[in-house]
């Protein structure tokens, strides 16, 4: 009994270290590498500003929220209550994810062509860069209600692949694939400037495409 005792004293304090530390590691808002105007005309200062400063803030706000939730939930036992937080984890914490690699997968000075092993990835894959531009762009338009367009590269093939996700569902964990560059089509991301026209935002916003970002992220996942 005293060894029972001891070993649950010990699990709770370990649960309570956790929350601790927990407490201490709250996710965060990034700051911008560019001011909200400098990737106008393409996405105008409004636009941003409350893309980035509301609307990613909020995902933020409640991931942390549930995140201290779900350690409740670990502390007291409540298999239920750590379930029921599933949705709430999923979707903060994808909006969190996938803004975080949206915002460096853009740039004032971005547009063009990649280059390099990235290039060749794309030419081997699509046949071309412009085949890979339109058939990223027909998917990313073609998202029923919100969500995103991704190129990612899979991480047992290591070759390029084009996927869609649904509402803020991060690409690896829904598909397994590692993100290199994503497209916001959530209307909070374009509809101040572009109204109900999806494709010109889309067909838009490749001429502020972060090429290096993009790169660097093909390079690590091959690493």
């Amino acid at each position: 009994k005293q060894w029972y005792q001891r070993r649950v004293a010990i699990t709770a304090g370990v649960l309570k270290l956790s929350r601790l530390a927990l407490a201490r590691c709250m996710y965060s808002l990034p700051e911008l590498p560019y001011k909200y105007e400098a990737l106008e005309p393409v996405i105008n200062r409004d636009i941003m500003e409350i893309h980035h400063s509301k609307h990613h803030a909020t995902y933020v706000n409640n991931l942390n929220a549930t995140a201290l939730k779900a350690a409740d939930a670990v502390e007291s036992g409540n298999v239920s209550s750590l379930i029921g937080l599933h949705g709430a984890l999923k979707f903060n914490g994808g909006g969190h994810i996938n803004h975080s690699i949206f915002w460096n997968n853009l740039s004032p000075n971005g547009g063009g062509l990649p280059s390099g092993d990235l290039l060749a990835a794309i030419e081997a894959e699509f046949g071309s860069f412009d085949q890979f531009k339109a058939k990223m762009s027909a998917a990313t338009i073609g998202v029923q209600g919100s969500g995103w367009g991704w190129l990612g590269v899979n991480p047992e093939s290591k070759r390029l692949e084009i996927a869609t996700c649904a509402n803020q569902d991060p690409l690896l964990a829904t598909t397994g694939l590692t993100p290199l560059l994503g497209i916001d089509v959530w209307e909070h991301a374009y509809y101040l400037q572009y109204k109900n026209v999806r494709p010109e935002y889309v067909n838009s916003i490749w001429n502020i495409v972060h090429w290096d970002d993009v790169a660097a992220r093909y390079a690590t996942a091959l690493s």
